[in-house]
């Protein structure tokens, strides 16, 4: 371990991530056992909330929040420490580990807390949507019903979300969306429209190729048509080309979206049900993440 300056490491555990294999209290306690750092470790419960641990993490006056678990507990740790001068360090340990794979990191647990300590915090940009932060992707459409499924079956992993691509693309249908951007309104039929302040999925396709999580616009993706093979792939992407098509990009700092039909909504990773309205915008330099 290089950073001999002594920090306070407040550790946010989710031991409902991922196959609950590992016993991530023990592995970072031992991992900081003869090292000058402080650790405090918060394991979260089934109905814990942001102030709760808001009030908990004041306490101890961290350097740097970690948070262990998958895209969703990495969100309720950033929504903790939002325009602080905390910094937020990720061990990817969820069964989708979007943000992870977005910062190149890989799902070594030693590797994931060296870099905690040793990593440099940049600042980025969140999007705030419908009075929710999205660090990552939100879209509406075709993938958050497949979210929506795949958080109702008992299945994980890749072969749940596989079972949940194929029951939801069974029952789905395109929708119509209309786009307020810019003081224009343009409508569209689309199979779905993302969000994107990130560029890629937690199963490692890449929906985003021109974002950045460090500039000062995010995307919005019009998907108009999908196949299943398209949806296999965002699956099992196997490092396929992942290349939808008649697929439209648009960059800007805030947007409205209204649909006609109510549309299946996920941010980060969770589904929010049904929704008719999004409005969203984007809030520069809100977070410090380790990278």
């Amino acid at each position: 371990m290089h950073n001999n300056q002594p920090f306070i490491l407040y550790f946010i555990i989710n031991p409902g991530s991922g196959n609950q294999q590992t016993n991530y209290e023990e592995v970072i306690k031992t991992f900081f056992l003869n090292t000058p750092h402080t650790i405090h470790i918060y394991t979260l419960k089934a109905n814990c909330t942001v102030d709760t641990i808001k009030n908990d993490i004041a306490k101890y006056r961290p350097d740097r929040v970690i948070a262990v678990g998958g895209d969703g507990t990495v969100k309720l740790a950033a929504e903790c420490i939002l325009g602080s001068n905390i910094a937020l360090a990720i061990v990817p340990a969820g069964s989708a580990n979007g943000m992870a794979k977005e910062i190149n990191l890989k799902s070594n647990i030693k590797s994931a807390l060296l870099l905690a300590v040793n990593g440099t915090p940049k600042a980025i940009h969140v999007l705030m949507i419908n009075n929710e932060i999205s660090l990552h992707l939100a879209d509406i459409g075709i993938n958050a019903r497949i979210v929506k499924k795949f958080q109702s079956l008992n299945g994980r992993g890749m072969l749940g979300y596989a079972k949940a691509t194929w029951r939801a693309f069974k029952r789905h249908k395109k929708m119509h969306v209309a786009l307020h951007i810019n003081g224009k309104t343009i409508l569209k039929k689309a199979e779905m429209v993302v969000l994107a302040n990130g560029t890629t999925y937690g199963t490692g396709v890449k929906i985003n190729n021109i974002g950045s999580l460090f500039d000062h616009q995010f995307e919005v993706i019009i998907v108009k048509w999908f196949s299943l093979i398209e949806l296999i792939k965002m699956c099992f992407s196997f490092r396929m080309l992942f290349n939808p098509f008649k697929t439209e990009i648009i960059q800007t700092d805030e947007i409205t979206l209204d649909t006609k039909e109510s549309t299946f909504f996920q941010i980060d990773g969770e589904s929010r049900g049904k929704v008719k309205h999004i409005k969203a915008k984007l809030i520069p330099q809100a977070l410090y993440l380790i990278t």
